[in-house]
């Protein structure tokens, strides 16, 4: 988490510190009109450069899932930047409507019009024109984009709604690029505030044509059908085995991919649930019933059906150079530790993986007894101690139970999957206790809107 806050502050202090280089007037304003010119002009650069880093990160480009720790902390900026440049928007749209609206209520002065100064420059006489037209097809775009924000945080909009919904976004990000390419004030653009407004808002508005396209993870996308099928009904899980074509490039354990089997419902991520073989090009999805889409699987899904892949992602994969480490997951964050012991059961012995000792917590409501059992094989297979808790027989897990179980914790590295909240609560509780959760209290952030 630390990784995202340093890149959130710095994506909003480089250009407030550039626009104070470019218009240092805003710390002295001349007046209450002087001022609210340049508070507009601060939010509008604000706002278009927060949703230029978001388009720019919906392309997933690696170098930053490398930077951030995984495509999930990726997007996680990703959705803090939407709800600042929504929250920015807005304030954008107040100060240029707001004082409009005091003087329609008495409570300002218009002041007098200053005469107008021909324009020498034909370039910016252009944009003087065209002022009328881009304040009006940029007020639309407002309105479109935070209802379109709105509907993207909304956490019980269906999936398949968000998909064709969010990408709409795009388009009114490309007219938002317009406005704020004719509005900027043009004496800015010769400034290195300029520079970077204009190399942010190109990137973005290609990462927007990309998306548009359904060009984004093009190029890591591969095909393959469906071979298996078992459903886990104590749980509410389904496994289903998945044979890929050529091309896919292999995968650690604990990362996960985009799975399309439907076209209008789009593309779901999924932690891969098995270790990669290059031979059989055979992988493996766990997806437990949690929304309207993955409930309706197993009555959707079949044998030979086509499916496609786009991945891997993620750096959840455990190679910390840890020789202790300590697992937690909470119901279907399973998944990712399945996938770990058998990559650990495949290792030859005496290799740097198998002699890393691993206590594996797993805390659940549900119970499957056919699943249990294949966890406790696998678990004794990579040489793994599991302990299995389940809520209503062995209430919930905690930090101290941890602690009490594992009397060397202090020295292991910690990896969790699950719920937020409970692996929230897991950090702050080893916190307290003087754990460095920043190095190596490893979580896998769930949600990925």
């Amino acid at each position: 988490m630390r990784s995202i806050k340093i890149a959130f502050w710095v994506i909003a202090g480089a250009p407030v510190l550039l626009f104070l280089l470019a218009d240092p007037s805003i710390l002295f304003p001349a007046g209450f009109l002087p001022f609210r010119t340049t508070m507009v002009q601060l939010t509008g650069i604000l706002a278009i450069g927060f949703m230029s880093v978001a388009m720019l990160l919906a392309l997933r480009p690696q170098f930053a899932e490398n930077r951030l720790g995984g495509l999930d902390k990726m997007y996680r900026l990703h959705k803090w930047l939407g709800i600042a440049a929504l929250v920015l928007s807005v304030l954008h749209w107040l100060w240029s409507r707001g004082p409009g609206w005091a003087v329609s209520l008495g409570w300002l002065q218009r002041g007098a019009r200053p005469p107008r100064v021909p324009i020498a420059d034909p370039v910016k006489a252009f944009l003087a024109s065209q002022r009328g037209f881009a304040e009006g097809i940029g007020e639309w775009a407002f309105y479109a984009s935070v209802a379109l924000i709105v509907l993207a945080l909304l956490r019980y909009f269906p999936y398949r709604w968000f998909y064709k919904t969010h990408r709409l976004i795009a388009i009114a990000y490309l007219v938002l690029v317009l406005h704020a390419a004719f509005l900027m004030t043009y004496e800015y653009w010769a400034t290195p505030l300029g520079l970077m407004t204009a190399l942010l808002m190109a990137g973005g508005a290609i990462a927007a044509v990309l998306a548009l396209a359904d060009r984004i993870g093009a190029n890591r996308r591969v095909s393959g059908r469906i071979v298996g099928l078992h459903n886990f009904p104590g749980v509410r899980t389904l496994e289903t085995q998945i044979q890929l074509d050529e091309g896919w490039p292999g995968h650690m354990a604990g990362q996960f991919a985009f799975a399309t089997s439907d076209p209008a419902e789009g593309p779901h991520p999924y932690t891969i649930a098995s270790a990669w073989n290059g031979t059989t090009r055979q992988i493996t999805l766990i997806t437990k019933e949690l929304g309207d889409h993955t409930a309706r699987l197993r009555y959707k899904l079949r044998i030979g059906q086509p499916v496609r892949l786009e991945g891997p992602y993620g750096r959840f994969t455990f190679e910390d150079g840890a020789d202790r480490q300590i697992w937690i997951a909470g119901g279907i964050g399973i998944t990712p530790f399945i996938a770990r012991m058998e990559q650990l059961a495949l290792a030859p012995a005496g290799t740097t993986r198998r002699a890393v000792q691993v206590d594996l917590f797993h805390s659940t409501a549900d119970v499957d007894e056919e699943a249990l059992d294949r966890l406790a094989a696998s678990a004794r297979a990579a040489d793994i101690r599991l302990h299995l808790l389940i809520d209503a027989r062995d209430g919930r897990l905690s930090g101290d139970r941890i602690r009490a179980t594992v009397p060397d914790w202090a020295r292991a590295s910690i990896w969790f999957c699950g719920p937020a909240g409970f692996g929230d609560a897991l950090r702050r509780d080893f916190a307290s206790h003087g754990y460095p959760v920043e190095k190596r209290f490893h979580q896998e952030l769930f949600s990925m809107r």
